[in-house]
């Protein structure tokens, strides 16, 4: 009987459950999850560099959030078809935008020369 008595124990512990029974989910995905939200919002929105920062105020350019999504746009079809580096032209203003980034290099109004380098692409949105 010692021998039962020394089994008892062990057959009413209840065996432990994987993470998956237990209906959790795994370590660090909610985190990843989150992660992963943050950076594809990130990549959707329009960056501007602190020079561009400098030039939009200095030139006293203001751009609606309906321009700002018409670059997006504009940026989303450069990067198809393989630009690195774009002239963004929207309405009265140029930008000059690391397509990879998102990022605004420069901004440029209409009182200033019409020569742009250091570009691979065009988009007029």
């Amino acid at each position: 009987m010692d021998g039962l008595t020394n089994i008892n124990p062990l057959i009413n512990q209840q065996p432990q459950r994987s993470r998956a029974e237990r209906s959790e989910p795994p370590l660090g995905r909610e985190n990843f999850s989150q992660m992963l939200q943050q950076t594809i919002q990130s990549r959707q929105t329009v960056n501007f560099s602190k020079h561009a920062n400098m030039r939009l105020n200095d030139r006293s350019i203001q751009l609606t959030g309906e321009q700002l999504e018409r670059v997006n746009t504009g940026l989303n079809k450069a990067h198809a078809r393989g630009i690195r580096d774009s002239l963004v032209l929207v309405d009265d203003v140029a930008l000059v935008v690391n397509v990879k980034s998102k990022t605004v290099i420069t901004a440029i109004g209409d009182d200033r020369d019409n020569i742009f380098s250091n570009i691979d692409g065009a988009v007029i949105v």
